[in-house]
């Protein structure tokens, strides 16, 4: 989840500025790079229990300790919230869930580089603090009233109007954990290929990596309850946007859509003001009741797309929202799965003939029972699992053709190696640990742990 944008102060006096903020996200080709973002769930190893924001083992501890190695800290309201280094960041949760948004890089050997500095970073100051995380897509045992609150503003609002929006507002808030991968377009066109194929597979994806199977200690009868949550989150500003598949789609018209989009907050002098279900465009006209007479900037606008979450997000880049926080690999291996999709011409194409035919009904089906199935899912007279082996040949394709190198003369299909094995064995890492709490564990949810630690 976005912080709040750097400050851009330019009134907004009509509606082609918003348009060309997004369009001017195109690159050419050699200037596409990958970002890559992750969350994982902290607790102490004494007691299993979440990390408050203070204390000797705490969030606290972890930001302040992470800072001997060359981070800079941000504040808020006195409290350190983030911290920030070449580029990068690292940032609280609304639940404490700790959060790395990678730079942008040209290769996912650098951007695997950048996640196993991270994790040692984070490993060396958790275990001086009795600290560690877990590699899950959803808190296992902490019940939602036992997650400690962060101290940021804007989370105050989001929780209080969630509550009025939809049934599992603050389940997304407190107890999931995601990995993202953010990917560039070349032009108008280039972004509508790209946004209509990652939408399609966006369902596969989420089987791929589906990894919270647990609630409250017990089975929840879902491979991703992480993404069964967001289609009971806030409607106005989740889903598969369908609009996208529509002749003449382009910046203006997800521009249409995020005006239409309730507002969650305006930030001013490092304040957060409530304007929770408010309209954006009541502030371009200087209506805006909790400021009235003043009139919108751009720095309000990114502001607020970066509070719209549907499974792919349009910035001036392309965010991959809908896989479960996974082990270590894995936040390699998800960047590179969209790499090879998007990032190559003709795997681009393929990718596109794979998904063109399938309706508006036939993507939303997925999305509605991809959550529970997994890769079982049926579709057509095939299952997920299938369309995740054809999706991997094509982006392994991709991947060959972009032939970035290591040092060792490996590219970056590398990558694909665990996704490969999951759709051998047609198991996901949920499927995995269904299996282990039935069997090897006895229903010991403590075992988790042990087993799911990075």
């Amino acid at each position: 989840m976005s912080g709040p944008s750097q400050s851009n102060p330019e009134i907004i006096r009509a509606k082609s500025q918003m348009v060309d903020y997004l369009a001017a996200g195109s690159k050419p080709k050699a200037d596409w790079r990958v970002g890559t973002e992750h969350e994982k769930i902290g607790f102490s190893t004494k007691d299993n229990l979440p990390l408050p924001y203070d204390g000797p083992c705490s969030i606290k501890a972890m930001l302040e300790g992470l800072q001997r190695f060359d981070w800079t800290p941000v504040f808020e309201g006195g409290n350190i919230i983030a911290l920030k280094r070449d580029g990068a960041s690292v940032s609280l949760e609304p639940g404490g869930q700790f959060e790395l948004s990678g730079a942008p890089l040209e290769t996912i050997h650098q951007t695997c580089g950048e996640v196993s500095r991270h994790m040692r970073e984070v490993r060396e100051v958790a275990d001086e603090i009795g600290a560690a995380f877990l590699s899950l897509g959803f808190r296992p045992d902490t019940k939602l009233e036992d997650v400690p609150v962060m101290p940021k503003g804007r989370y105050k609002i989001m929780r209080d109007y969630m509550q009025k929006v939809g049934t599992m507002g603050r389940e997304m808030m407190f107890r999931t954990c995601t990995v993202q991968a953010n990917l560039d377009f070349g032009s108008e066109a280039d972004m509508v290929k790209k946004f209509r194929v990652s939408l399609a597979l966006q369902p596969i994806a989420t089987a791929l990596f589906a990894n919270s199977p647990f609630t409250d200690g017990k089975l929840n009868g879902y491979k991703s309850f992480r993404s069964r949550i967001w289609m009971d989150t806030d409607p106005d500003r989740t889903g598969m946007l369908p609009f996208v598949f529509d002749e003449g789609f382009g910046f203006e018209q997800y521009v249409d859509y995020a005006l239409d989009v309730p507002m969650y907050f305006v930030h001013r002098d490092g304040e957060y003001l409530n304007a929770a279900g408010k309209n954006f465009r009541h502030f371009l006209d200087g209506k805006l009741d909790i400021l009235p007479g003043e009139t919108a900037t751009m720095q309000d606008f990114e502001d607020h797309l970066s509070v719209i979450f549907p499974e792919v997000r349009l910035k001036q880049f392309l965010e991959m929202r809908g896989c479960d926080t996974g082990h270590w690999d894995e936040l390699c291996s998800m960047p590179a799965f969209w790499t090879g999709l998007l990032y190559d011409q003709a795997a681009l194409d393929a990718a596109w003939d794979m998904i063109k035919d399938w309706t508006a009904e036939e993507r939303q089906t997925l999305r509605n029972e991809v959550p529970t199935h997994g890769l079982q899912t049926k579709f057509r007279d095939v299952t997920i699992n299938d369309l995740a082996k054809q999706a991997l040949e094509i982006s392994r394709t991709g991947l060959n053709n972009r032939a970035r190198l290591n040092a060792h003369g490996e590219n970056e299909t590398i990558f694909l190696q665990d996704l490969d094995a999951m759709v051998a064995a047609k198991r996901s890492n949920a499927d995995r640990l269904i299996t282990k709490f039935n069997r090897e564990w006895a229903g010991d949810i403590s075992r988790v742990y042990q087993e799911c630690v990075y």
